[in-house]
């Protein structure tokens, strides 16, 4: 490929991506070079890169590769950019559905470039075991996560002990993300998360933040249903849901950071 090729950067509460209008199926990337433009510095530079592709059953399809080229499971902040995005390009309305890995997630564009995205039914719950001499909770909202408790979140070592932990192959073969977090009221949380595939902290996750909040109602470590999550980037997330945790809502800012073309 030698062309000049449109794209948006997008922030989803500092989870970052760079999405391109697929709608034509004419863009093909490789895993080289999806990772070359997910590097930071020589490349756009993003936490993973999403394609908005024709759909035969909802409105549009996400295919969504994490920074290390590989296609990902399921990423919240990203579904919801990609709503925003598909929003801006005409390819849905301000009520959607749209499907990613084979599953339907319904989605509502709000005001102020929010974005509420029903999360699919979170399912193996596992509580209290250890990982690298922590106590470890776990459920897949989506994606797998790990969730670690600790009253010193923002001196905690976030990277070091994340890394262990996602790698830890006896207890996750296929790997973990891993997210701190630490309660600061019955109804708020604050969620650092070390992410797989992009093998970092990021400055957000949004299956690792419904994780959090599931995990700690679950737990009894918070007592509301609606839950306001803080991430690293300073915004915050909310998280709804039903008592049974059959319906499970996402919501928080997608915004288009930039516009541009590279050549590839």
């Amino acid at each position: 490929m030698n062309t000049s090729i449109k794209f948006s950067k997008m922030s989803g509460a500092g989870n970052d991506f760079i999405v391109f209008d697929n709608m034509h199926k004419d863009i093909h990337l490789s895993a080289d070079n999806i990772r070359s433009l997910c590097t930071r510095r020589t490349g756009i530079g993003a936490d993973g890169l999403i394609l908005i592709e024709p759909s035969a059953r909802f409105d549009f399809a996400m295919k969504y590769y994490n920074a290390d080229g590989l296609p990902g499971s399921m990423c919240g902040n990203g579904g919801r950019c990609a709503v925003y995005f598909a929003w801006t390009i005409g390819a849905c309305g301000t009520t959607t559905a749209f499907e990613a890995n084979g599953n339907r997630y319904d989605a509502w564009v709000c005001d102020n470039e929010a974005i509420r995205l029903k999360m699919i039914l979170p399912h193996d719950f596992r509580d209290e075991f250890g990982s690298n001499g922590l106590s470890c909770n776990f459920v897949n909202t989506g994606s797998p996560h790990t969730i670690i408790f600790t009253d010193e979140l923002d001196t905690f070592d976030v990277e070091s002990t994340g890394r262990l932990i996602r790698n830890d192959s006896k207890l996750f073969p296929e790997g973990t993300n891993v997210n701190f977090l630490q309660v600061t009221s019955p109804e708020s949380l604050k969620v650092r998360t070390y992410e797989r595939g992009v093998e970092a902290e990021t400055l957000a996750c949004g299956t690792g933040a419904v994780a959090a909040a599931l995990m700690s109602y679950k737990l009894g470590r918070i007592a509301s249903r609606s839950v306001s999550v803080s991430v690293r980037s300073g915004d915050i997330l909310t998280i709804d849901f039903s008592e049974d945790m059959q319906d499970v809502y996402l919501s928080g800012p997608a915004t288009i950071v930039y516009t541009g073309s590279i050549q590839m």
